[in-house]
């Protein structure tokens, strides 16, 4: 579970540092940002306390065996 963690927050690591290179307007590149980020948070709050686990897994996957 840690390593899928890590291996999860170095994509995103890479997502934001790709979408900073591109060439956009930065309103664009500030809103990919804080989908992104927000994105992040959620998935962290999963993990961690399974607030979505009552979801039916709708918003970000099945819940996490324990």
């Amino acid at each position: 579970m840690l390593i899928q963690l890590v291996v999860a927050l170095i994509v995103v690591g890479l997502l934001l540092w790709v979408v900073s290179q591109i060439p956009m307007d930065p309103t664009i590149a500030r809103i990919i940002r804080v989908v992104v980020i927000v994105c992040v948070v959620l998935y962290l709050l999963n993990v961690f306390t399974g607030v979505f686990a009552g979801s039916g897994g709708a918003l970000l996957g099945p819940p996490l065996r324990r």
